[in-house]
């Protein structure tokens, strides 16, 4: 199964959710379009923080220098990011797909990092951080979601939620799934493993 990790906004724990998720399903792990290559890449984080020996990381099919969103960095570096460019991995695992900023972070003047997803064909897993104005961007973002028929695999609250924030949200569509993260106050191969163990049975 293709899972496509995004999030309500930028600084999520899209990262976090994708290391713990690759731990959990001991799946391979793909960022289709990494930004900001001047302060490193996440598969560099996921390579550093997941402890099992099958995840496969592959190649991302754009790099960009400067931390910006993804058709700005691109115009600064001379790129043009074509989405049908955008191939999915060979894998004979699970893949966990790592998206850029939220949804509607745009690629190129016509594409947002949703469309990867749609021309993939992945499930979506929505991570939810909690900051003010994180209920209307949760809700936006499922709407969209789900008027656009994707399949919307689970929430992922990660973090310390006020009930009335979680609730706020969950009760907007009590079908969907919903995953709880603690706040990590260090991330080691040792407290992702921990979580990812919680986890396993539930893809």
């Amino acid at each position: 199964m293709n899972y496509f990790i995004t999030g309500i906004g930028t600084n999520v724990g899209k990262t976090v959710v994708s290391a713990i998720l690759t731990e959990a399903l001991q799946a391979d792990y793909w960022k289709p379009i990494q930004s900001g290559t001047i302060e490193g890449k996440d598969s560099e984080t996921i390579r550093d923080l997941i402890s099992n020996s099958k995840t496969n990381i592959h190649p991302e099919s754009y790099l960009l220098k400067q931390p910006l969103s993804p058709h700005f960095a691109a115009k600064i570096d001379d790129i043009n990011i074509e989405l049908d460019k955008i191939l999915l991995p060979k894998t004979t695992q699970d893949l966990i797909i790592e998206g850029a900023g939220g949804i509607f972070v745009p690629i190129n003047e016509t594409h947002y990092v949703i469309d990867i997803a749609k021309k993939i064909e992945c499930e979506i897993i929505l991570v939810i951080s909690n900051y003010l104005g994180c209920i209307n961007h949760s809700l936006l973002s499922i709407d969209y979601l789900l008027r656009q028929h994707y399949k919307i695999k689970a929430l992922v609250f990660n973090g310390t939620f006020e009930t009335e924030v979680k609730s706020a949200i969950t009760n907007y569509h009590k079908d969907l799934p919903c995953i709880e993260i603690p706040t990590l106050e260090k991330l080691t191969k040792d407290n992702i493993q921990l979580i990812a163990e919680t986890l396993r049975g539930k893809f």
